[in-house]
Parts: C-alpha cells; sequence; structure tokens
C-alpha cells in the first residue's frame, strides 16, 4: 500500500511538472517599438521613438525623440508625465510617472519608463492619444496627425 501511494505522489509530481514545461509562455507585446510624428506646438516635433514592454498586465512606454529638445537643462525624474493611448480594443489606457533621465538644455528629450496597465487584446496607438509633460510648471501637449508606424502594441 505504502508503494502504490509513493508511486501515485511520484506520478502526480511528474504530471505537474511537464504541465509547467509545457505550459504557454506570457503574451509579450508586439511590436516592440513603433516610430511617431509628434507635433508638441510651440515647443517643437517630429519623429519619435516609442519603446514597449510587458509582464503580465503590467506595461512600460518609453518615448524618445530627436527632433523634440530639452528647452533648458533638466535633472533626472523632474517631467511629470502623462501618454494617453487610444485603445482600439476600449477605453484608453494611461502611462504616467515621473520618470526621465538628465538632460542638458538641446539634449533629446527621453521620458519613460512609464508604467500602466494593459488587458490581454488591449490594443494601443500614440494616434488618437496624447503625450503631457509637466516641465517647471509649463505643460507640453503633444499628439500625432498619423498612426503608429509599423503599427499599434498589441498586448
Amino acid at each position: 500500500m505504502k508503494r502504490i501511494a509513493t508511486g501515485a505522489a511520484l506520478a502526480a509530481g511528474t504530471l505537474a511538472a511537464t504541465a509547467l514545461a509545457f505550459a504557454p509562455s506570457a503574451a509579450a507585446v508586439t511590436p516592440t517599438t513603433a516610430t511617431v510624428t509628434a507635433s508638441c506646438g510651440i515647443f517643437g516635433g517630429g519623429a519619435a521613438t516609442l519603446t514597449a514592454t510587458q509582464s503580465g498586465t503590467s506595461a512600460t512606454i518609453t518615448l524618445t525623440s530627436s527632433a523634440i529638445k530639452a528647452p533648458l537643462a533638466l535633472s533626472a525624474n523632474s517631467i511629470a508625465s502623462t501618454l494617453t493611448m487610444a485603445n482600439s480594443a476600449g477605453s484608453n489606457v494611461v502611462f504616467s510617472g515621473t520618470v526621465n533621465p538628465a538632460m542638458a538644455s538641446g539634449d533629446n528629450v527621453t521620458v519613460g519608463p512609464l508604467p500602466g496597465t494593459v488587458a490581454s487584446g488591449d490594443t494601443l496607438d500614440f494616434h488618437g492619444g496624447s503625450l503631457k509633460m509637466v516641465i517647471f510648471g509649463v505643460t507640453v501637449t503633444c499628439t500625432s496627425s498619423a498612426a503608429q508606424s509599423p503599427g499599434p502594441f498589441v498586448f
């Protein structure tokens, strides 16, 4: 009887380990990078790159642009940013935080990685959304007049 119980426990353990080994991995965002043309009013505009990551329902997006320049020297984590992404699968998704590297006046602007929460199937595009950055109390709003390329982020 003891031998049967031990054998059954071993079989159950082996089945559980096999199930874990063949379990599907967590979905990852695709594509991981996209390009947009951002317009930030009197603060400039041009090409910007969005980089997305995903871990379960947690995601981050970083925006970097060589066309949008820091108006003056900025210390690290001094730009309060809110990135709103249009979601063709439902409500807009917001990524926000005060995350940026230190930048000298005239440097390329980078904000992020900005954290947000996504659901499986969310299809996010900067077009139809916006980026709001508060820099020394001044709000800079950037939008896009065209869809991001190569396409929306699918989570």
